[in-house]
């Protein structure tokens, strides 16, 4: 009989956990019947973790903060096409008015207004210093520019000119196709700056494809001004702006 009391104690003492205290009998037996009234019927449950509805929204919103920041960094998108694209050539004449060209092409599916400015308005003359293009309309403007002799009286193509003209570009909506000037004044938020042009002399003396170039777009812009003085069967939006005053930049 002893022996089997023995085994049973035994046994009782290895379905205790380990960590509780082991002192005495009875109090092996206490703690035995709190731990077991404690966890009886209940088991530990894993802490759950997000479904992901909280980080998929803040990725959101970082890529579209990511993806505003990226398009404002980029430059605007072009509605006009420039021929040359950044600068006007003018052959180099001292003490003489000069002339100069410059293709322009609506490549909007929409109306666009152009303008010119200057940092030279006394000395620069443009025709036409703005206007309204359709869609896929081209112009070529005429730009006249005083030369200034050289301080030694030499003639040289290395004098330096300081002016530039800038073309600004703005979508028309709406009715309003007729070009006017104070439309870039009221929408000046819509306006886009399209290039700043500086000035390149030629050598009016030597042949260059940049002097033939030149000559061609005169040419070309002399034709489509003996075309707009003969009168119109129909009368069509006004293209050009009245006047040969560019702006001061």
């Amino acid at each position: 009989m002893g022996s089997e009391e023995d085994d049973d104690k035994v046994f009782s003492l290895c379905k205790i956990p380990f960590w509780l205290p082991t002192s005495s009998s009875g109090a092996n037996t206490t703690s035995l019947s709190s731990y077991q009234s404690s966890h009886s019927g209940h088991h530990i449950q894993p802490k759950r973790l997000g479904n992901g509805e909280g980080q998929s929204e803040n990725y959101n919103q970082t890529s579209i903060t990511v993806s505003a920041l990226a398009k404002s960094l980029l430059p605007p998108r072009r509605r006009l096409r420039l021929d040359p694209s950044n600068k006007l050539f003018f052959p180099y004449e001292p003490g003489k008015q000069v002339r100069s060209a410059i293709s322009i092409k609506n490549i909007c599916k929409s109306y666009v207004a152009f303008k010119f400015q200057t940092t030279a308005p006394k000395s620069c003359y443009m025709r036409p210093p703005g206007g309204m293009l359709a869609p896929g309309e081209s112009v070529v403007a005429v730009v006249f520019k005083f030369v200034e002799p050289p301080e030694n009286s030499e003639r040289t193509l290395d004098q330096k000119s300081r002016v530039k003209f800038k073309i600004m570009s703005l979508k028309v909506k709406g009715d309003q196709l007729d070009y006017i000037p104070e439309l870039f004044e009221e929408q000046r938020d819509q306006v886009s700056v399209e290039q700043i042009m500086r000035v390149i002399f030629l050598d009016g003396e030597r042949p260059s494809p940049a002097l033939e170039k030149l000559k061609r777009q005169l040419a070309e812009a002399d034709a489509a001004v003996e075309t707009r003085r003969k009168p119109q069967e129909e009368a069509g939006p006004r293209i050009g702006g009245e006047g040969l005053i560019i702006d001061e930049w």
